[in-house]
C-alpha cells in the first residue's frame, strides 16, 4: 500500500451496503420487514446531489440482517477497505443496529493504524418511510467520512459510529435503546463530534494515526471466546461445565459495580484452574458507566488472585473482539493478557 497515495485525497467516499433496516421495505404479503434492492435506497435520496464528495457503491449481496453477522463478513469488509484504501477519502458502512457497535469494535482492531474514517451507521426506520432517520444518518455520515482539516487530514480517521447527532469512537459504543431514534451512546468516552446545525469536533479526543506508516489489515480472529455473568445465586456445577468448554481460551467476565464477584472458594478455585491452563479472564463491568478496578475492595482482590485481568471501562462488544483479535495474533496467553491491559486503538482508559 503506497503511503502518499493512501494520504493523497480524492474527493471520493466508498458507500458500502451490508444490510440493515436503512434499506428495508415492508412485504406486503407477511407485513415484515426484509431487503430491498440497494438501488432502491440510492432512488430515495435526491440529497446525493448536494452533497460536495462523490460517491460509489459496494453491495453485500445479498444483504444481511445484522443479527446473522459473522467474523466471515468482518473479513470481507476489511478486504473491502484494503482493497479500495487508495482510492477513498473515507468508507461509510450501512449496517443493521442490532450488532453495530460489534463490527465498528472488530474493525477498530483489524484496520491497524488507520488513517482514513470508517463510519458505520444506520437507521431504526426504513429509509423509505416519512418520518425515517436514516436519510439524516447516511447524509451526515458521508460528509464526515469525507471532513478534512486545513492539511488535508481527515478530521476522524478512526473507526466510529453515527447517529442521531452523535459521532461515537466504535469501540466505546454501546447500542442503548431498541426503539428510539438515539439508538447508541458512549458511556465511558466523550462524542468525538456533536453534530447540530454544524460540526463541532473534539479533537483532543480523536486518535491521531501515523501517516509515515501504512494501514495493516487484519481477516483473522480466533472466535472461542464467550460472554460470562455473574448473578447471585449461580451454582459451582453450572460454572464448572462452563469452564472446561473445548478449546476455549478467552472469557469475558461481567462482574458487579467495580469489578466485584461472590467470595466464593469454589468460584475463585475454577477460575485460577482456567488461568492457569492459559485461558484469558477479562473482568468487565455489569454497569453500562464506570470502570474496575481490581483490588478496590476484597470481592475483587481474589479475583486478581486468580489470574483475572482487568478490561477497565471497556464495553463488552470491544472486550469480545479485542480477545478474538488478539487470540488470533498469538498463542501465548501472557500476551494476549498483557495487551488486554493495555489501550491498542483508544478502547480503554487505564485509571
Amino acid at each position: 500500500m503506497n503511503n502518499d497515495r493512501a494520504n493523497t485525497r480524492v474527493n471520493k467516499v466508498l458507500l458500502i451496503y451490508t444490510g440493515g433496516t436503512i434499506g428495508m421495505g415492508r412485504n406486503v404479503q407477511t407485513g415484515a420487514l426484509e431487503p430491498l434492492n440497494f438501488e432502491h435506497l440510492i432512488a430515495n435520496l435526491p440529497e446525493f446531489a448536494y452533497l460536495q464528495t462523490d460517491i460509489d457503491t459496494y453491495q453485500f449481496t445479498p444483504p444481511i440482517d445484522s443479527s446473522d453477522m459473522s467474523l466471515r463478513r468482518w473479513a470481507q469488509l476489511v478486504r473491502i477497505i484494503a482493497d479500495n484504501y487508495d482510492s477513498y477519502d473515507g468508507f461509510v458502512i450501512l449496517h443493521g443496529t442490532d450488532t453495530m457497535a460489534y463490527t465498528a469494535s472488530a474493525l477498530s482492531f483489524m484496520l491497524e493504524n488507520l488513517t482514513k474514517p470508517v463510519i458505520l451507521t444506520g437507521s431504526q426506520l426504513p429509509i423509505g418511510q416519512l418520518r425515517t432517520d436514516g436519510k439524516e444518518n447516511l447524509v451526515t455520515s458521508i460528509e464526515l467520512a469525507s471532513a478534512c482539516d486545513e492539511e488535508g487530514h481527515p478530521m476522524v480517521p478512526e473507526v466510529c459510529i453515527y447517529f442521531s447527532g452523535k459521532l461515537i469512537r466504535g469501540n466505546r459504543s454501546t447500542k442503548e435503546n431498541a426503539d428510539g431514534f438515539n439508538a447508541f451512546n458512549s458511556f465511558n468516552y466523550p462524542l468525538l463530534c456533536d453534530a447540530g446545525i454544524e460540526f463541532n469536533f473534539h479533537p483532543h479526543y480523536i486518535l491521531k494515526p501515523d501517516y509515515s506508516r501504512p494501514m495493516i489489515p487484519h481477516t483473522a480472529l480466533d472466535p472461542n471466546v464467550v460472554v460470562f455473568s455473574l448473578f447471585p445465586g449461580i451454582q459451582q456445577n453450572v460454572v464448572r461445565h462452563f469452564l472446561d468448554v473445548p478449546d476455549l481460551r478467552g472469557i469475558v467476565l461481567r462482574s458487579y459495580g467495580s469489578g466485584n464477584a461472590p467470595q466464593k472458594p469454589w468460584l475463585i478455585r475454577l477460575l485460577k484452574e482456567a488461568t492457569m491452563r492459559g485461558v484469558t479472564i477479562v473482568n468487565i463491568s455489569q454497569c453500562v458507566a464506570g470502570s474496575v478496578k481490581m483490588g478496590r475492595y476484597e470481592a475483587s482482590f481474589h479475583l486478581k488472585e486468580a489470574g483475572v485481568v482487568s478490561g477497565y471501562d471497556s464495553t463488552v462488544e470491544s472486550a469480545v473482539t479485542k480477545l478474538m483479535f488478539l487470540q488470533a495474533k498469538y498463542k501465548d496467553c501472557h500476551t494476549i493478557r498483557s495487551l488486554m491491559d493495555r489501550s491498542i486503538c483508544g478502547e480503554i482508559t487505564r485509571g
